[in-house]
This record gives structure tokens, sequence and C-alpha cells, in this order.
């Protein structure tokens, strides 16, 4: 096992006590990154539906596609007997689900009783749960009051266990193997897709000592003007001499992740970028000075927009986000943001993905950090150069 079967117990006994709290009886865990958590269960599966039935009381249940339950004894520390493999025949067909089946077979083991005692928890924010599904549970087991759990698992990763600091601190070697890749690469007259393989490589290759994992995000490579939005990936074109290119990539270690966003310039730098770039780093430099256990999670982002303030500039989207395990398509936990609404407050060993990202007319510019939140302050998990990077000029 990935971790020992006391910290697999701690995070069952942590839901569970989420779940009295939340008023549930039982929990329906589908995103792959919470079955992960909870089982240690890890395969290109998602694809298909799969659940881990979590009562309030007894052994999890983990259903999922025959042919991938008959080997998920491999990763997961679940005995045998709790996991259970659907048929083929449900696997994409227009009027059966595979949840059909499911709800079939915990009703054939005493399971839905017991949890029509009160709220059924389910992952209605889910990439992997469709309302599809959800149908297919509300008709078979119509005894039961399924309600949204609000990513009741999520919340409980947000506080890393030292061995979960260890595997992000492997994942953010990857990270710098990847980056330093990116940066080697990139050049006037490389096709883009070329640079983007290049990470890659250095993505899975790792280093000689921590072999990488596929990352929940493809490498992101805004480019010239592009660079005004972000999210976007590569073509063949080739870069030219006086484009900016943002680089937004992370590293993966046994489904952690480490991401990191730095802005290279193919010649001299623009002044609007140089003066954008100063005010980024300077904001990123306070919020950083500012992480410490106990200070609200709104401060960060208030330190944020008072600094660029002073810049003449804001930023209308978030700071940052939490970060752990990832699988497609993100790599963030969706539960704490770094914003001026939020109201949770920073806790020794929360991680996050810290974003100074700034989307002008026609140019943009990336710098960010993945970080711990200490007991004193701040770990930065990467130690890449916090600048804008130019090559050539």
């Amino acid at each position: 096992m990935l971790f020992s079967q006391e910290e697999y117990d701690a995070r069952l006994a942590g839901v569970r006590e989420r779940l009295a709290k939340q008023g549930l009886s039982a929990l329906l865990v589908t995103d792959p990154a919470n079955i992960y958590y909870l089982t240690g269960y890890n395969a290109w599966s998602f694809y298909t539906p799969q659940v881990v039935f979590v009562p309030a009381d007894g052994p999890m249940l983990l259903f999922a596609r025959a042919m991938d339950a008959d080997g998920a004894f491999r990763t997961t520390w679940l005995p045998k007997e709790c996991i259970v493999g659907y048929p083929e025949r449900y696997v994409h067909r227009p009027h059966l689900h595979p949840f059909d089946w499911v709800a079939f077979a915990l009703r054939e083991r005493y399971l839905v009783a017991a949890a029509a005692k009160g709220c059924v928890g389910l992952e209605m924010d889910s990439h992997f749960f469709s309302p599809k599904a959800y149908r297919s549970l509300v008709n078979a087991i119509p005894e039961w009051t399924l309600v949204d759990s609000f990513e009741l698992v999520n919340w409980v990763r947000a506080v890393k266990s030292p061995a979960e600091i260890q595997l992000m601190r492997s994942a953010a070697q990857v990270c710098q193997a990847a980056m330093e890749a990116a940066v080697d690469t990139i050049d006037v007259g490389v096709r883009q897709c070329d640079a983007a393989a290049a990470i890659s490589q250095a993505q899975i290759r790792g280093t000689d000592e921590i072999g990488g994992d596929y990352p929940a995000i493809v490498p992101l490579l805004p480019t010239g003007e592009a660079s005004d939005t972000p999210h976007l990936t590569w073509n063949e074109d080739r870069f030219e001499a006086g484009q900016s290119v943002v680089v937004e990539l992370a590293g993966a270690y046994r489904r952690y992740h480490t991401p990191l966003a730095r802005t290279l310039t193919l010649g001299r730098r623009p002044a609007r970028l140089a003066k954008l770039a100063d005010a980024v780093a300077e904001g990123l430099d306070a919020v950083l000075d500012h992480v410490q256990p106990g200070v609200p999670v709104r401060e960060l982002a208030r330190t944020w927009n008072w600094t660029l303030a002073r810049y003449g500039l804001e930023k209308p989207s978030r700071v940052g986000y939490s970060i752990g395990i990832g699988y497609p398509p993100d790599w963030g936990e969706r539960t704490i943001s770094i914003r001026s609404e939020d109201e949770s407050v920073l806790a020794e060993n929360m991680t996050f993905h810290v974003i100074g990202g700034m989307w002008m007319d026609n140019y943009g510019y990336e710098l960010s950090e993945s970080i711990r939140v200490t007991a004193d302050g701040v770990e930065t998990f990467t130690s890449f150069p916090r600048e804008l990077i130019q090559k050539g000029g």
C-alpha cells in the first residue's frame, strides 16, 4: 500500500465525522481522486461509471466495471469481497446504466434500508457523475433521500498528512524538470507541438530517482497575442521572435500534483510586459509573506488586490486554489479558493497553487507557485526562478 492502514483508517474516520455533521447516513463517491484517497484504487477506468459506497458503519464497497474490478486489488487496500464488478452488458447501453445494477447489488446486501434512515450524499458536482447516473439511483432506490454532499471528501483532503506532503515534494522535482525542459525547448523557429512533446516527456520521465505520473492537465502554452487568455494548449505553429509564451504545467507523482507557471519572452522584454511582471512578482511575494496558520484566506486575496491596485491593475479571478490528488480534467481540489469571498482559514499542511495570472488585451503574464502552509509560514515546493524569463534579444 502507498500509505499505512492507519492513515487510510484516519481518512475514513474523517469522512464519517463529516457524514454525521451533515446528517448523512451514507455517501456515494464517484470522483476518482476521492476514490483514490479513500481506497487507493488507481486506474484509467473512470470513463465508465464507478462508485464507492461509504456507509455510516461497516466496510466500504467499490463498484467498477467487471474487467477493472477483477484487478482492482492490485492498487486498493480493500479486501476482495469489498470490490464488486458490474457486468459488461451494462456498459454504454442507451436504456441501461451500471448504477441500475449497483442499486440492486446494494439491496441484495441489505444496505439500502439502513441508509434510508437519513439522507444519502452524492457528489453532485463530480466530473464523472452524470444525470443518467442520478436518474438511475432515484428510480432504483426510491426510499433514499439523495442530497448533495458538497464536496465532503474533498474537504477532508484539504489538510495533508506528512506522507502526502512528501509525495508532493517528489512531484515538485518532476515539475522542476518539466519546466526546465520547457525553457530549454521553447525558442524562435521551434514548433509549439515539439515544445509540448518535450514537456510531456519530462513529466513522465521525471528524474533519475523519481518517475513521473501522467498529469491531470496537459501542458498549457498560450503564445503571442493569444497569451491574453489562459488554458490554451498548442498547435503546429512555430514560435516567433518578439512573442511571449505562458507555460503552465504540473509535476505528478502517485497522483499528487504540484503545478507551476512561468512566462518567457523571445527577444527583448516589451515595456508593458515588464511592468506587468513587476506587479505580479510583488503581489505574489506579498501573498506568500502573509501565509501562516490562522490567517483567513480572504486576507491573502486582499493583500494581492492592494498590491495590484498600486499599479493601477485588478484581477477579477481567484488568486489560487487547494491542490493535492488530481485526475483529468483537473488538479484542483474544488474546495478552498483564494478570493475575498472565501471564509476558509489557513491551517498547517494545507497546500495551494497560488497563481499570479494577468490576462490583458493581446498579451498576458503568469507566475505561480505551489505551496504548503507550515507551522509558521510557507514552503514553496519548487525553486524555479521567479521572474520573466528572456531568451534572445
